[in-house]
């Protein structure tokens, strides 16, 4: 896979590939993890996650050489919607930290100082309060509440809530 090698005060991000899948699976299996995801089983939601895709850059989020967990980053090309959106997750080891702060930091620097995004945007569910309160505490706000936006892994739809930075909000 392609993509930067970044630098954050404690993560080091870089390309995730096929060498990182079973690590990944492992942290996509944790119940502190796997509790946000969709139905499916680690092994989809990893080669999901790995897939390739050209308006997608994964990678992995690394703490003392260690995979810690990973962030993505999709872009939309059309100049009048230009913007980003992100996702990321992190082990249960390393979750409460700062490291998924520090990640989203980084790669939200990236985002607005090399590629030149004015807006970038997440979209956990409603219910993940650790998550909201990291992406609040980089800049993001609440954008509005998407009603049953999406399913979750016991098979019902659950509401995820819209957040977005925009440059020179970044903390």
């Amino acid at each position: 896979m392609t993509g930067p090698v970044l630098h954050g005060e404690r993560v080091r991000l870089r390309p995730a590939g096929p060498d990182d899948r079973d690590g990944l699976r492992d942290i996509l299996a944790q119940p502190s993890v796997a509790r946000w995801w969709g139905p499916g089983s680690p092994e989809e939601h990893a080669d999901a996650w790995l897939e390739e895709d050209p308006e997608c850059t994964v990678l992995a989020i690394e703490v003392d050489g260690a995979v810690a967990g990973s962030i993505q980053f999709r872009e939309e090309p059309d100049e009048d919607y230009r913007h980003a959106s992100i996702d990321v997750f992190l082990s249960a080891a390393h979750q409460g930290r700062g490291l998924g702060t520090d990640a989203i930091r980084t790669v939200a620097r990236h985002l607005f100082a090399a590629r030149g995004h004015h807006r970038i945007t997440i979209d956990p569910s409603a219910a993940n309060a650790a998550a909201i309160r990291a992406y609040r505490s980089v800049g993001f706000r609440e954008v509005g509440v998407m009603r049953r936006y999406e399913r979750g892994p016991d098979g019902t739809f659950h509401d995820g809530l819209l957040l977005d930075l925009l440059e020179g909000e970044l903390t």
